[in-house]
């Protein structure tokens, strides 16, 4: 699992930041790709990356301004000539369809998959499936804007072969039910559980996306114990009162949602224009003061998420 950032850049494109795009890659979890938010000219930042568009299955946005959503009938129209025919499905906030559809149809844009639209609600569940649990909730900016808790469902404990190998249990059929954690008899008439041969589980991990917002609390729900936490952090802290006019948060306002969540790690992106070089660095450097483990991302910077109990 691993996010890499397309876009880190606030409300228009800069020389140093396209606008906001971000990939989450779940390639070894289940061979997808997930955007969330599709800025203008992301299919010019993947053709940086080693990303494949067909790959992408799923596309969250977080609201529906400009920076956020301006690239997507580009991609969309793009996937269908990069061998992408699987289905898509976009998430979105009241009005997403409407845009993708009326988008496609005035330029006579034919796609070879089908589209599904789901429509987001103001806060609660939008997929749910074998590996994966995401959630969203409503924020505080000016139109409609959400932030998605992408939680991963707990890994089985592996197999402890060695551990069979050792008490004298061949391989075969049975290993499957002692997998499935079954009570079996063998066939020299010993009775095991097949729990004493499984390891522990491994703990799914989370990652937290925020959308545009001013600072409320269903941040911190979202938030809560997140391996890592994507935050908007468009102003810094000398600008506070600028930052609430636009509807938008500051370094330190991520920062303390970080520390209050108790999160592993914190990433900062929508940055504006305005910070440049050494004032990129005291945008994490303030931040750091209140939360050491925090990070102002660039255009193309790559993070893994590890499992739990490993170090990055």
């Amino acid at each position: 699992m691993e996010l890499e950032f397309l876009g880190t850049g606030a409300g228009v494109p800069a020389r140093q930041r396209n606008v906001t795009s971000i990939a989450l890659k779940l390639l070894d979890e289940r061979n997808e790709v997930w955007l969330f938010d599709v800025g203008e000219a992301t299919q010019h930042q993947i053709l940086k990356t080693t990303l494949k568009p067909r790959k992408v299955k799923k596309i969250f946005l977080t609201h529906l301004h400009g920076d956020h959503l301006f690239g997507l009938p580009g991609f969309l129209s793009s996937r269908s000539f990069q061998g992408g025919d699987e289905p898509l499905t976009i998430y979105g906030p009241k009005g997403t369809e409407e845009y993708v559809r009326t988008s496609l149809k005035i330029s006579e844009s034919h796609l070879t998959y089908a589209l599904h639209f789901v429509t987001l609600p103001e806060e609660g569940v939008v997929l749910d499936d074998g590996t994966f649990h995401v959630e969203c909730a409503k924020l505080d900016h000016r139109i409609a804007s959400y932030g998605f808790r992408i939680v991963e469902k707990d890994h089985p404990g592996e197999l402890q072969v060695e551990k069979l190998h050792a008490a004298g249990i061949p391989a075969g059929p049975v290993y499957a039910k002692i997998k499935n954690g079954e009570v079996v008899t063998l066939a020299d008439g010993r009775q095991i559980d097949g729990k004493d041969y499984i390891g522990h589980a491994q703990k799914g991990r989370i990652v937290t996306i925020i959308g545009d917002t001013r600072q409320c609390p269903p941040i911190e729900r979202l938030a809560m114990n997140a391996d890592v936490l994507v935050h908007e952090g468009t102003f810094g802290k000398q600008e506070q009162k600028i930052a609430h006019q636009y509807f938008h948060s500051t370094n330190i306002n991520a920062a303390k949602v970080a520390k209050a969540a108790h999160v592993k790690r914190l990433l900062l992106t929508h940055i504006s224009a305005r910070y440049l070089g050494q004032a990129v660095r005291e945008l994490q450097n303030d931040a750091r003061n209140i939360f050491k483990n925090t990070k102002v991302v660039s255009d193309l910077d790559i993070y893994d998420i590890p499992f739990h109990g490993r170090k990055d």
